[in-house]
């Protein structure tokens, strides 16, 4: 994790810049399932700048492996749309952060048709068990992506952790997230 190239959506009239980046980091999931990776994560280093993302999408990993993620065209059409630094030593003075996936159970709807399926209950005995009061509003930043593997769209929401002084090692997802790892923040 001592690289990392920067993406950056460029403006455009017919597309916001969170359905630009939205369909980025669904391309860059695609690129990261076919290449079985655990060892690339991002950051959105605009995010407090630029509520709620950003412009900016930032890869980390080794040189080798943002190298060998640029050799194929995986932005496809939206090459265009898209200006890619080369790939870049990290800088010597920086923090550490987590950015991570949060999954948030809020949908009342979406909860009783669960409990629906898994205890074999009636809308209205799941309605009890799960009031209209579960629901509450999430204030997380979030991006529309397609899933690689059941290609259904859903929110993506994406947290920064606090800035650390040591890297945590770990894996990331196919989304280029983890609970647990840290990327160079800076």
């Amino acid at each position: 994790m001592d690289h990392y190239l920067d993406l950056r959506v460029m403006p455009d009239p017919e597309f916001k810049e969170t359905t630009l980046l939205g369909a980025l980091v669904s391309k860059l999931h695609r690129r990261l399932v076919s290449m079985s990776a655990d060892d690339i994560g991002i950051s959105l280093p605009d995010h407090e700048q630029e509520p709620p993302l950003g412009r900016r999408l930032r890869v980390h990993g080794t040189q080798g492996r943002l190298n060998l993620l640029m050799q194929d065209e995986w932005l496809g059409g939206m090459q265009s749309l898209v200006d890619a630094t080369p790939v870049q030593p990290v800088p010597d003075q920086v923090t550490y952060r987590p950015v991570r996936r949060r999954q948030y159970k809020t949908n009342a709807e979406r909860l009783r048709r669960r409990r629906m399926r898994r205890h074999g209950e009636s809308y209205e005995e799941a309605r009890q068990h799960i009031p209209d009061t579960v629901e509450r509003r999430v204030n997380t930043p979030f991006l529309s992506v397609q899933s690689a593997s059941t290609g259904q769209r859903f929110s993506l929401f994406i947290e920064h952790g606090p800035p650390q002084q040591h890297a945590s090692p770990g894996r990331f997802n196919t989304y280029g997230l983890s609970q647990d790892a840290t990327v160079p923040w800076f």
